[in-house]
């Protein structure tokens, strides 16, 4: 009894200090993560388990309430209150997939780690530990992706320590060789510091300055250059008409991020514009629950929540590339890029606006998940953050 009284305090700490690190932004340090599966396995009761997985979330998704407070200006209650909510799928499927019984558990937590990361419950699988087979496995694609999985099972096993020195073996070898993804040639990523101006500046002189930090990017006039999620604001017949005119004379083709309305709510989207036209590539197959998607607000007859295209457009054609497109909360959970990724696009574009973000790990830990799964597929991999 003294003992199972020291190991639960001991294994829920152990959980919160999982979360916290292996989601500190740090990419290297995603392989953290995989000890949830040891921890949720040594529970000694349901309850316990439920314990351990709200520790492990809430730890690693410890930005959010901080987040919603800037993002709706307001306290920190609703934060704390989605915060709460999002953890519900995770902490759910982990607590009905746990069971005493060691012989079961691989096939349990596998069926636990499939069904947090694809919808319904993977709509906020967060915090997902498969994303570190970027890190331990980098290059070794879906195969990566399936010696990640197994060995995630496999910690939940009596063979625990045996499947986590491989795994440490594995990371540390990939530590001391690890090379960031290749920047595609004649491709630039821009960074902005606009803050939450971006996107609701809808002035001429506002499309000017982003035509102008276009064209500095890329002074030879050639080339593709990216810009963050809703850098363009509103696309509309006037937006096109001043982005054609404003690249004429370069052959430069931009990729931005932009939001359309239509009758029913509203689309994010990736504009390509050039000299030339100006077209929707991509739509945003996740937006963000609760500040984006809200679908529940269509009962009450309203109509301001983005649409969620879930399982559309993978990758987009932007000139003779294939392009897996990630915007801002595609980068936190797992389906999408897989889902990209089964297509084999030449590289990946990931843009967000992340200026509610301030205070939190939220941004670097999107830009670590994308680096981990472009350096999985070896995959070149764009930039381009408003902040």
């Amino acid at each position: 009894m003294r003992r199972d009284t020291l190991v639960s305090p001991l294994l829920v700490l152990a959980a919160g200090i999982a979360g916290v690190f292996g989601w500190s932004g740090d990419v290297l340090l995603l392989p953290i993560a995989a000890v949830f599966p040891v921890l949720w396995s040594h529970a000694r009761t349901r309850l316990m388990a439920a314990i351990v997985a709200s520790a492990y979330f809430l730890a690693a998704s410890r930005g959010l309430p901080q987040g919603a407070a800037n993002y709706y200006t307001t306290d920190l209650l609703a934060g704390v209150m989605l915060w709460l909510g999002a953890c519900i799928s995770f902490v759910s499927v982990h607590t009905v997939a746990w069971t005493k019984h060691s012989t079961q558990r691989p096939v349990r937590y596998l069926t636990a780690m499939i069904l947090t990361g694809v919808p319904p419950f993977g709509i906020t699988g967060w915090a997902h530990p498969v994303t570190a087979a970027g890190v331990l496995f980098p290059g070794w694609g879906w195969w990566g992706l399936l010696v990640m999985t197994a060995g995630l099972a496999g910690l939940v096993t009596r063979l625990w320590p045996a499947v986590a020195m491989a795994l440490a073996g594995f990371w540390l070898w990939s530590a001391a060789s690890w090379t960031a993804p290749a920047l595609p040639d004649r491709w630039h990523g821009v960074d902005l510091k606009l803050g939450a101006s971006l996107g609701r500046d809808a002035s001429l002189r506002r499309h000017r300055e982003l035509i102008a930090m276009v064209k500095a990017a890329a002074p030879d006039g050639k080339g593709i250059v990216v810009l963050p999620e809703a850098a363009l604001g509103l696309w509309t017949p006037t937006t096109e008409r001043a982005w054609m005119e404003g690249l004429q004379g370069t052959s430069l083709v931009v990729v931005a991020g932009a939001a359309i309305v239509d009758p029913g709510g509203y689309d994010s989207v990736l504009i390509e514009a050039s000299a030339a036209r100006g077209a929707v590539i991509y739509r945003e197959r996740m937006p963000v629950p609760g500040s984006m998607w809200q679908p529940w607000r269509a009962w009450s007859g309203a109509r301001d929540s983005a649409h969620a295209h879930f399982f559309a457009n993978p990758v987009v054609a932007v000139g003779s590339h294939r392009v897996a497109p990630l915007i801002c909360y595609e980068q936190l959970i797992v389906w999408p890029v897989l889902q990209s990724m089964l297509h084999d696009p030449d590289l990946i574009v990931a843009v967000g606006n992340g200026w509610w973000t301030n205070g939190t790990a939220i941004v670097a830990t999107q830009r670590a998940n994308t680096i981990a799964w472009a350096r999985l597929f070896s995959k070149p991999l764009v930039f381009s953050f408003n902040t």
